[in-house]
């Protein structure tokens, strides 16, 4: 029993595959940032644009489609956050990026495209049987002063670029096909795109990273702040207050972090394709020009450590501040800990006194009781007495003073005992 997924992943190794190309040939590409949304639309358009031409428009679930519409040649690729479109003709040319592919697409197909352009190249890939141009005739076609390039592929090709957008709002890479075999042809022009367009993607946040510098030395300031405010405290009220402040500090530093943190992740991923393909080219100096790695090392890593030092700076900033919330929430628990024990302390004094208020109570009630019943006893030997019963009220009352009291003392203390039974 086959597994659902296995032809499905099998063919994920398969996607998008290099295009055989041979020189001359020029190539256009578009990398556009298109949401959920607009990946509906986009794929109307490519349905539009096949029919325009009268070919078969691909299937909806695809993510990549590559046909030959006549007068050029198309490619589409559909990635997690971007989609690629890639236009090639194959066509001498005398002077690269005079015509390129792109200006034989419809135009009115182009600017109805959903998405927003993150990355824009034209790519000129001219014959062996050029000769060799010197740096005066490449200064036609790029600005000479910020010219880059390199043999590649162990010297099958040599590559220029400026890494500059120009007028029309595209870059430019000329490659002259030294011994370059159709399939490493379109390997290298695969690879110098997605050169430019991962080197964009992984650009996009440094604006934000630049953004939050100041933000995150401001928070610095006010954890520096709080945290000596924590030995100068005097009450559990100024307690609770700084831990309130501290809280809104973690709150403010986690809801950053939560807005930056896939963005400065994906920068990274994006950063390490780009090292990649940047390998891959295999560069070899050419005298008097730098080379693709050494821009990247120069420009490229230091935005891309911008990022990720303001990621580790969020990371930093928030453990300083649970380790602080820690520290005081521990501080704010002795208090009330403390405060807890004096009432407890409280209450235990006066319970104390309570009782012996009662033992005061039940000794002036026993007094007062035997008081009433002796002198009941008396009133009743008086009675006796005059009824001519011969009785010393005074004596007999003397005596029944001791007993009636004893009655009472421990009538009172079985009446407490089974009370508290």
């Amino acid at each position: 029993m086959e597994h659902n997924t296995r032809f499905k992943l099998h063919n994920e190794l398969h996607m998008g595959p290099c295009e055989l190309l041979e020189a001359p040939t020029q190539v256009s590409h578009l990398a556009l940032l298109v949401s959920d949304d607009e990946a509906r639309h986009e794929y109307r358009m490519i349905t539009q644009l096949c029919e325009h031409y009268s070919v078969t428009p691909p299937r909806e679930d695809v993510t990549h489609f590559t046909v030959d519409l006549g007068t050029f040649r198309f490619k589409w690729e559909r990635h997690s956050e971007f989609s690629n479109y890639t236009f090639f003709i194959d066509s001498p040319f005398d002077v690269p990026f005079a015509e390129n592919a792109i200006e034989h697409v419809p135009s009115s197909w182009l600017e109805k495209l959903p998405g927003e352009v993150i990355a824009a190249t034209h790519i000129a890939l001219e014959s062996n049987q050029r000769p060799h141009r010197n740096l005066d005739e490449l200064a036609h076609f790029f600005t000479a002063n910020t010219l880059m390039g390199a043999k590649v592929a162990a010297g099958s090709a040599l590559v220029w670029t400026d890494n500059k957008i120009h007028a029309d709002g595209f870059g430019r890479i000329l490659i002259h096909d030294v011994d370059l075999r159709a399939r490493q042809a379109g390997r290298m022009v695969q690879r110098l795109i997605e050169i430019e367009t991962y080197r964009m993607l992984a650009m996009r946040p440094v604006a934000i990273a630049r953004k939050y510098i100041p933000v995150l030395a401001s928070f610095d300031e006010r954890l520096a702040d709080l945290t000596s405010n924590n030995n100068q405290l005097d009450s559990l009220e100024d307690e609770r207050k700084l831990l309130d402040d501290i809280t809104q500090l973690a709150a403010e530093i986690e809801r950053i972090s939560a807005q930056t943190t896939s963005r400065f992740n994906a920068s990274l991923a994006y950063h390490h394709i780009v090292k990649q393909r940047v390998t891959r080219l295999r560069e070899n100096r050419i005298q008097g020009l730098q080379m693709f790695h050494e821009f990247m090392d120069q420009r490229l890593t230091g935005l891309i450590q911008t990022c990720s030092s303001v990621q580790k700076h969020l990371e930093t900033l928030s453990n300083h501040v649970s380790r602080a919330s820690s520290l005081l929430r521990t501080r704010v628990e002795i208090s009330m800990e403390a405060q807890s024990r004096d009432l407890l302390q409280s209450m235990d004094n006066r319970v104390k006194l309570q009782l012996r208020l009662q033992e005061t109570v039940e000794g002036l009630s026993i007094v007062v009781l035997s008081y009433y019943l002796i002198g009941i006893v008396a009133y009743g030997l008086k009675g006796l007495k005059s009824a001519g019963i011969p009785i010393n009220v005074e004596l007999s009352t003397g005596i029944a003073i001791p007993i009636v009291i004893g009655a009472v003392f421990f009538g009172m203390r079985r009446l407490k005992k089974s009370l508290g039974h």
